[in-house]
């Protein structure tokens, strides 16, 4: 979907409409493999490691701040491999890796609201990233 959503904001390149094409649950290799063409096909630099995952903290936290995920799903898409490097950036992964699917209910309201929290803080601290297509919406 981010791919098709870069096509209607007006990036092109024939790798991007591939991989916009791509039926869903199609295979994480081929995906990828698209992926990183069209980053080459569109000038975009491929990100280290380190900071794909910083930048995965703040797209997370600023779709959790736009209601597009919901807390559960923010935690279940987080690598606790994910480098974090600002006191936000920390605050939000350590709030976000106390989820745990057996947490009992009456803690669930307080961990979101946490999360909701850091999530804001995070996203406002952040400067937009040119690697990230508006991180601030």
């Amino acid at each position: 979907m981010l791919a098709a959503h870069a096509l209607v904001d007006g990036c092109d390149s024939p790798a991007l409409r591939e991989l916009a094409g791509l039926p869903r649950g199609s295979d994480p290799d081929e995906i990828r493999e698209r992926y990183v063409r069209a980053l080459h096909e569109l000038g975009i630099p491929l990100p280290d490691e380190e900071t794909a995952g910083r930048l995965l903290l703040v797209d997370l936290a600023s779709a959790l701040t736009r209601g597009e995920l919901s807390p559960v799903e923010v935690a279940g898409r987080l690598s606790m491999t994910v480098a974090a490097r600002t006191p936000q950036e920390t605050r939000f992964l350590s709030v976000a890796a106390h989820y745990s699917p057996w947490m009992p209910p009456h803690e669930l309201p307080a961990w979101e609201t946490a999360l909701h929290t850091t999530a804001h803080t995070l996203t406002t601290s952040t400067p937009p990233d040119p690697l990230i297509p508006d991180a601030t919406d």
